[in-house]
């Protein structure tokens, strides 16, 4: 290894040994390299980690917090409690006395140690260091420099008086009234575009149905979305300067998947997989698109249903006693990176079937279908309530996916098979599909997904819908149908747009509220009895009546004669349903999968006798 640091890389002991016996230098105290490395070269590659190391109550600044990496002349520049030079062999750290109240920001680095984090100034905190009077760490960010934070400042704020009232915020806080008017002059100026080199730096082609719609970068501190001119309609928008596009992060793993994957950050998670939802591919190399398959569907589940209950054959992971137990042999499949990703904190896996009625995972496959086996800890029959919650959906007129429920090996309970309704539909279907949680849709991260009304939905799906009566009446139906059944969990992200477009288009055909799906009652289940709405309606969770629905229509510009018809419709249906679905008998159920099935249909029913 071409640096040890003691206690990062190497103990105390070890350290003094291999220097005694002539196998390490001591550069400075705690740092040390191998004799037969280049020094010099290995101290400059390792700078910002050295500096870390030595200082770890600093952060990087002026050009340093810039390039992520020190100047061509071998300066790294720090601010921190003090001014201090420390100078190791052809690296001189410089640090300066930093304000009392910085605004920092969290950069990403590498090395040949690998990758680590480092606090350094933020984009307002650097243009204001850029304007320090008589200080080395100004000097270093030159006219080009300047104008490239002026014209990121520009754009995240929108106008450049917006981005002066930012830097004069700070520059109060911090007393650097002089920086704050220097800053300000220089915003008049016009900026010009600079790329900053950082060997943390990673570069992805996004494409939709495989065609490249856009580069996603990030340079170690944050991410930029370019998309690419004609490539279809504008999918993927980049809503905050710097973030991670909405849709993108929607798609992202979550909950079971995401501690599966051990993937620490938005990065890594990009970096390890190459397949998602709604057609989208990831990838660092175009030649990587080629060996993608896409996912198309072919083989319809209806061909291998008979009695709600899947006849094909599943070639999956099971669970052996003496062995892995199932969630370990699902957790297998992703060590594949063109095995697909899901979002959501359900266990499932992506799935492929095939016309010999196979389902198989879908590694090098088209994903067509989705399984959602038995939880744990209480959530042992949560497919049988889904299949149940969904079976009624579409007996009171929902468009639902397809659905089986499926035997499992090794004496599992039944698990879920749902086929994608997001995807082609067979080989000469050309259209162009993608799905957008409302979650996306209001710009929101995953972990708001809860944080909404339907009355907000509504407000911005009536925006971007092309048949808005009939989308702003689904709306209401979702939430009385929601509470009907008693489902605390339709959330963000258990509501989404489908958007079709036509190839060569750059607009969408229609923009319409996707099926519906990940439906269940979620007060049968442990701890969650007295569950409540998710989304609140009129301005409540609980004990919602007929005037509340009424209400939500009437915000989302629907007449109240045919509201209240498809109130009446809805509850009349659903409760013909509720006398009339049943689980599938050919498959074998414990007392307590029954059980909580039988308490599922009787909330279903109260609910509707509640209703006025």
């Amino acid at each position: 290894m071409p640096l040890q640091l003691v206690g990062e890389t190497i103990d105390k002991t070890r350290s003094h040994y291999l220097a005694e016996t002539g196998k390490l230098i001591q550069l400075m105290r705690g740092i040390y390299v191998d004799v037969t490395d280049d020094v010099d070269a290995t101290v400059l590659a390792h700078a910002v980690r050295i500096a870390r190391y030595l200082y770890p109550h600093t952060y990087l600044s002026a050009a340093s917090a810039i390039a992520l990496a020190p100047t061509r002349d071998g300066r790294l520049f720090l601010s921190g409690r003090r001014n201090l030079r420390t100078r190791i062999r052809g690296l001189e750290i410089i640090q300066n006395v930093a304000p009392k109240r910085p605004a920092l920001g969290t950069a990403v680095v590498a090395d040949s140690l690998g990758e680590f984090r480092i606090q350094a100034s933020s984009i307002r905190q650097r243009f204001l260091e850029a304007f320090r009077v008589r200080s080395e760490h100004a000097a270093t960010i030159d006219e080009e420099a300047r104008e490239a934070l002026a014209a990121r400042l520009i754009e995240e704020f929108g106008t450049p008086k917006a981005a002066s009232d930012a830097l004069w915020a700070l520059a109060r806080e911090n007393e650097w009234f002089r920086e704050g008017e220097a800053a300000e002059r220089f915003l008049d100026r016009n900026p010009a575009a600079v790329q900053p080199a950082n060997v943390a730096a990673l570069s992805l082609t996004v494409a939709w149905h495989g065609i490249p719609v856009g580069e996603l970068k990030h340079d170690g501190f944050e991410w930029r979305w370019t998309a690419i001119p004609g490539t279809g309609p504008a999918l993927i928008r980049q809503t905050t300067p710097g973030r991670l596009p909405p849709f993108i992060v929607s798609l992202l793993p979550e909950g079971w998947l995401e501690a599966v994957l051990k993937d620490n950050d938005e990065r890594a998670i990009l970096r390890s997989g190459q397949r998602y939802m709604s057609n989208i591919t990831i990838v660092q190399t175009r030649e990587q698109l080629t060996r993608l398959p896409a996912d198309i569907l072919v083989t319809r589940l209806e061909q291998f249903v008979a009695d709600n209950v899947f006849t094909g054959t599943y070639a999956g992971p099971g669970r052996k006693d003496i062995e892995l137990t199932f969630e370990e042999n699902l957790a297998r499949i992703y060590e594949h990176t063109d095995t697909p990703r899901l979002s959501g904190v359900q266990i499932k896996a992506p799935m492929h079937l095939e016309a010999s009625g196979v389902i198989s995972p879908a590694i090098g496959t088209p994903f067509t279908h989705i399984l959602k086996p038995a939880g744990i800890g209480g959530f042992e029959f949560l497919p049988l309530v889904e299949w149940t919650a969904l079976a009624l959906a579409k007996q009171v007129g929902f468009d639902v996916p397809a659905t089986a429920l499926m035997a499992m090996p090794d004496d599992m309970p039944p698990a879920l098979l749902v086929e994608r309704f997001d995807v082609r539909q067979g080989a000469s279907d050309t259209s162009l599909l993608a799905m957008e949680e409302i979650c996306s849709v209001l710009d929101l991260p995953p972990e708001a997904k809860y944080d909404g009304t339907m009355e907000r939905v509504a407000r911005h799906v009536r925006a971007l819908s092309t048949a808005v009566d009939e989308d702003m009446l689904l709306i209401v139906k979702r939430a009385l149908f929601a509470w009907l059944i008693a489902d605390g969990d339709m959330h963000l992200k258990n509501m989404a747009l489908l958007k079709t477009a036509e190839l060569g288009s750059e607009r969408f055909r229609t923009v319409r509220v996707a099926p519906l799906y990940d439906a269940v009652t979620t007060r049968v289940f442990p701890r969650l009895g007295k569950d409540r709405m998710a989304l609140k309606v009129n301005g409540k969770d609980e004990r919602l009546r007929r005037a509340d629905f009424k209400a939500l229509a009437s915000t989302a510009g629907l007449q109240a004669a045919p509201v209240d018809a498809a109130i009446d419709e809805m509850a009349g249906r659903l409760a013909r349903a509720v006398g009339s679905v049943a689980l599938p008998g050919s498959l074998r159920y414990p007392p307590a999968g029954e059980e909580i099935i039988t308490r599922m249909l009787k909330i279903c029913r109260e609910q509707v006798e509640s209703l006025d």
